[in-house]
């Protein structure tokens, strides 16, 4: 079975992670690194584990959390989609099964809230995981006098909690924004769209998404 270690030490996987974000800092978007990718990965596997899901689904789950953004190698613009297609060969190349690798590419293809949404439980995973990672340490610009919305919404979060409740049956995105910097309206003209994406994954998995902003529930 190939796992998600075996997709880190891939040299070809490794160098489309860089280049993803290489074209992502020249065009001023916030960071997508192995950071990301990483913790995308472990938060899609801990959705899928703590809710009992088989060890092979959460491996699947890791393994699209970690490959999700290599689309930004190829253009901004449809990097789902372009990232899909390259995840599947990729994968193929390596050796997986054909309904693991389309698996995978299903979910990296639905991951973006222009064009997706939950359609198997790796995908819901991956959609809850990947925008629940909202934080100032994803701002890449060093000018605070230039940020456009999304670095002041990103830079004004200082704290993002994660947390699924298995017996209440539902996952929490806490986030704690100084208002000073930015104010939480802004949070939702810049991510209703994926606030509402993370809500349907949820229900997808059958539990609830909760949003809190500075200890007020919004959702």
């Amino acid at each position: 079975m190939i796992t998600v270690e075996d997709v880190k030490n891939n040299p070809e996987i490794k160098a489309l992670v860089v280049g993803a974000q290489k074209q992502l800092n020249a065009l001023g978007y916030t960071e997508h690194s192995v950071r990301h990718v990483s913790l995308v990965s472990n938060r899609a596997g801990s959705v899928l584990e703590t809710l009992g899901y088989p060890e092979e689904r959460i491996e699947l789950a890791k393994i699209a959390g970690y490959m999700h953004d290599i689309g930004n190698c190829v253009n901004r613009t449809d990097h789902a989609h372009n990232g899909a297609i390259l995840a599947y060969q990729i994968l193929k190349d390596m050796g997986m099964d054909i309904e693991k690798r389309t698996e995978i590419m299903m979910a990296i293809g639905n991951h973006d809230e222009q064009t997706g949404t939950a359609v198997s439980d790796i995908s819901a995973a991956l959609i809850l995981a990947d925008k629940s990672d909202v934080h100032r340490n994803r701002v890449v610009n060093p000018n605070i006098s230039t940020f456009d919305k999304h670095d002041k919404v990103n830079y004004a979060v200082t704290n993002a909690d994660f947390k699924l409740n298995k017996e209440e049956r539902k996952v929490t995105l806490d986030l704690t924004i100084d208002t000073k910097i930015s104010p939480v309206l802004d949070y939702f003209e810049i991510f209703m769209d994926r606030t509402m994406m993370s809500k349907y994954a949820a229900k997808y998995l059958g539990i609830w998404f909760e949003l809190i902003i500075n200890d007020t529930k919004l959702l």
